[in-house]
């Protein structure tokens, strides 16, 4: 699995990547926003392990921009930052997870394996990497969603449940099914939080000739409209 890690600490950025690298993982660092933002558009990893506070670019801009630009890499952020507030900034901006400091490393190894396997769904029967449906496109290598030729902005837990629907046009999968798929190993965290889901990725399928459909006692489906 490959991991950009963006930390600005240069002793605490040594040891993450010492740690990170001995439990498997392909590790890349730097302790730059800017850095870190060209690292990412030029080689999305797996995943992508974001400080907070950072020089030349702060590590919520690197998460807007990144977003912006329709990377969908699953984003675990580290913050010093205690407060409800700026952990909810954090997520609005499209992070997956947060860990703040200071952590447990096996927190942190569980936590990016944890949203590593949101990216490694199986393809289909035909063996193709692009799933399409309407005017989407959505290209299960880079998870970017395509509307019609347009970057369709999705938080990666969006893209999640998108490609989870999308794998299986007309078949309803449930709610329980779809929590595992888009909240991996959040333990915390309800099965309403996928209605929340449902609902934001909805708004955003508006216009694109899809529709997310809710069928009661049965869960969501999504078809051509």
């Amino acid at each position: 699995m490959h991991v950009l890690l963006v930390e600005d600490d240069p002793s605490m950025r040594a040891a993450l990547q010492r740690t990170l690298d001995r439990r498997g993982f392909a590790v890349d660092a730097c302790g730059d926003g800017r850095e870190a933002l060209a690292r990412w558009q030029a080689r999305p990893p797996d995943v992508l392990v974001l400080d907070l506070t950072l020089p030349g670019l702060d590590g919520l801009d690197v998460l807007r921009q990144g977003r912006q630009a329709g990377l969908a890499t699953p984003v675990l952020l580290l913050t010093a930052r205690g407060t409800v507030g700026d952990r909810v900034l954090g997520l609005n901006a499209g992070a997956d997870d947060y860990l703040p400091k200071p952590f447990d490393l096996d927190e942190l190894e569980a936590r990016v394996r944890a949203l590593g396997r949101r990216r490694s769904t199986p393809r289909d029967q035909a063996g193709t990497s692009e799933l399409r449906m309407g005017a989407l496109r959505l290209d299960r290598d880079s998870g970017a969603v395509y509307s019609g030729d347009a970057v369709l902005e999705l938080t990666p837990r969006e893209s999640a449940l998108l490609q989870a629907l999308m794998a299986r046009p007309g078949h309803a999968l449930t709610k329980e099914r779809l929590f595992e798929l888009v909240f991996p190993g959040d333990q915390d965290v309800q099965y309403e939080a996928v209605e929340v889901v449902v609902y934001r990725l909805r708004k955003k399928l508006a216009g694109t000739g899809v529709n997310l459909m809710t069928l009661r006692g049965l869960g969501y489906l999504i078809k051509a409209a």
